[in-house]
């Protein structure tokens, strides 16, 4: 079968190399998928670059989340046991973490619906438990797992207030239903938050980009707010001044989503149950910009590390998406 693989660590467009190699064989509990969709994560390029907190051995085939087809024909998502990464013709999972695909989204959609979107559901209420009415600020809201937070959000009932760089992702932003957009290329993000909300402030901040990102969060929180710490896409770690947090009465969460599969993975499949309903009625639906082919998946992989892309792309093996 056919597999991009990284054989050394470097950024994805020049370490991800097309490989000719056998299908892999899944453990003890695990199961071998014929992959239909799999989908671009941030952790992807920040594997092939060696900075992520799980650092598969060299080679491995990178693409954490996947649409695929069992052997006996269901089709489900997954999350893949790596190195056998689902950009590749084959993958392999834990059979713990396969679950069934929404019959509401194709394959691409699938594939773009389960860590994005988990992250979206336990960040915004189970960590920060975002009540109707409440206001939410989503940094880079025409994202990946930004734009779910936004319709997670605006499915909980809150105002959702979402932060993109440039008109086209302004654009996005929108119509994914942020009630207000700021584009922090052209606009003081600070003041045009305390604008929005009359200079109270956000109940909720999700905040995937760190950095200058998360300065701006302490900025405009309100009080008893919760900022929402999920990942580090701006490349720079932010160091809380808790002083701060104690003087304007606001708490700091972090989410690390893969961590519930060992604590507590009765909650993922339960977040799956309720996705799928959303996704049945509508109420969400991956935004996927661009269903790349094959051939074009280490480029993919290089452009969301760049941060040039807009909403979710998803590798389609030729043939594979219904």
């Amino acid at each position: 079968m056919q597999a991009w693989r990284v054989h050394e660590n470097g950024e994805p467009g020049e370490v991800m190399q097309c490989d000719e190699v056998d299908r892999p064989t899944p453990g003890d509990g695990q199961l071998l998928l014929k992959v239909r969709a799999a989908n671009v994560n941030f952790p992807d390029a920040l594997m092939c670059r060696g900075l992520y907190q799980v650092r598969p051995p060299l080679p491995f085939t990178p693409g954490v989340e996947i649409c695929a087809e069992t052997d006996d024909g269901r089709r489900v998502i997954a999350t893949t046991a790596l190195p056998y990464g689902g950009f590749a013709e084959y993958a392999v999972a834990d059979a713990a973490t396969v679950l069934p695909a929404p019959e509401a989204l194709d394959d691409a959609e699938a594939a773009a619906l389960h860590i994005g979107y988990q992250t979206a559901v336990f960040g915004l209420h189970r960590r920060a438990a975002l009540q109707e009415g409440e206001t939410l600020l989503v940094h880079a809201a025409a994202g990946g797992v930004g734009s779910a937070a936004v319709q997670i959000g605006k499915a909980t009932g809150a105002t959702v207030i979402g932060v993109v760089g440039g008109p086209e992702k302004a654009a996005a932003a929108r119509a994914l239903g942020c009630d207000a957009v700021v584009d922090r290329r052209s606009e003081d993000v600070v003041a045009a938050v305390k604008e929005a909300t009359g200079g109270r402030g956000v109940d909720v901040v999700f905040d995937p980009v760190g950095g200058d990102a998360y300065t701006q969060s302490t900025k405009v929180v309100a009080f008893e707010g919760r900022i929402v710490v999920v990942g580090f896409a701006s490349g720079t770690i932010p160091s809380p001044a808790l002083n701060h947090a104690l003087v304007k009465n606001y708490s700091i969460l972090g989410l690390h989503w893969g961590l519930y599969n060992l604590k507590d993975p009765a909650a993922i499949l339960r977040c799956h149950e309720t996705l799928t309903e959303y996704a049945a009625k509508g109420v969400v639906k991956p935004l996927v910009s661009e269903r790349v082919p094959f051939a074009g998946a280490a480029d993919a992989v290089q452009r969301v590390a760049d941060g040039v892309t807009t909403g979710r792309l998803v590798v389609v093996p030729e043939g594979a998406s219904r």
